[in-house]
């Protein structure tokens, strides 16, 4: 992946700011978190934030580019949105240095873009929008998949020129690398990866195995850059800031500890605790995850 001309090796995080007793519907609030988070993801080594709803306010933009942040803005997530959408997206902030790339979708094999397409319909729909991405700006467009695609899906969608994949497999990423790189000689990189900081085995947190997580996984990526012969261009982790929203079934002002098993997943449970994936908590107190991202990122 090249971000002006050279190659750029993305040191990232997945960044969606929603305050205490907010939701991700109306209190998503990136104007109101950057201030904050900014300086503490630059002094970890983060150079990328990858977004799952636009980036549309110069502001943003601003603060973060000033620490040395660049955006992979979602330009498109949602199947319910007209194509066109994106245009006005686009235009908001195509001028601004800080976008490194147009990201289109999130993991739309497994949800179909959120909007009950048939999965051949959300492909479909993918390469269209990304397509017409083309035509607005010269940036990458970049799309996210969950695990490796077929080499079928990546030849169904030629306008997509960055891929990012969300991988949850222990301590391992399921042979990515290999996989890609017997199958596809476009840039890839690592759109989610992690753990979540609560143990469903202990039942309570475990910060200790998500920093394992979060160093294990990060030097592997690490181990297979493009710039060291590799095929990957980085990886974005997930994520930034614990969401006390996500569990459906608690409540806003509760740091709730429900999650699933679906057979697989983060170390150490396989199990996913929706509020607690944050390198960060909701108030911005580093967890030793930070800390061990910053040994990868910033050593």
């Amino acid at each position: 992946m090249l971000l002006d001309g050279e190659t750029f090796v993305i040191r990232g995080v997945c960044w969606n700011p929603v305050p205490k007793g907010g939701h991700q519907n109306d209190a998503l609030d990136f104007d109101g978190f950057v201030d904050l988070d900014a300086p503490l993801m630059a002094a970890a080594g983060i150079n990328a934030v990858r977004t799952y709803t636009p980036i549309v306010e110069q502001r943003v933009l601003d603060v973060l580019y000033a620490h040395g942040i660049y955006v992979l803005n979602a330009a498109y997530t949602v199947g319910g949105d007209p194509v066109s959408a994106v245009d006005a997206r686009v235009a908001a902030v195509k001028d601004h240095p800080a976008v490194a790339g147009w990201v289109v979708g999130n993991e739309w094999n497994y949800n179909n873009l959120y909007s009950g397409l048939s999965p051949s319909a959300a492909r479909n729909r993918v390469e269209e929008v990304a397509a017409r991405l083309q035509t607005l700006d010269e940036r990458p467009v970049i799309t996210i998949y969950g695990e490796v695609p077929e080499p079928s899906v990546v030849a169904a969608i030629p306008s997509a020129d960055v891929w990012g994949l969300n991988i949850y497999a222990g301590l391992g990423l399921n042979g990515a690398f290999n996989r890609w790189g017997s199958m596809s000689g476009k840039p890839m990189f690592l759109g989610e990866y992690g753990a979540d900081a609560y143990d469903a085995g202990i039942p309570g947190p475990n910060l200790a195995a998500q920093a394992t997580a979060t160093r294990v996984l990060t030097e592997l990526i690490f181990d297979n850059l493009v710039t060291d012969g590799g095929v990957g261009s980085g990886g974005t982790i997930f994520e930034w800031a614990d969401e006390w929203w996500k569990d459906e079934s608690g409540s806003l002002n509760v740091h709730d500890t429900s999650g699933i098993a679906p057979g697989g997943g983060p170390h150490p449970d396989a199990t996913f605790n929706e509020e607690w994936w944050g390198i960060v908590d909701i108030d911005r107190v580093p967890r030793p995850a930070y800390d061990a991202l910053k040994s990868v990122y910033a050593p």
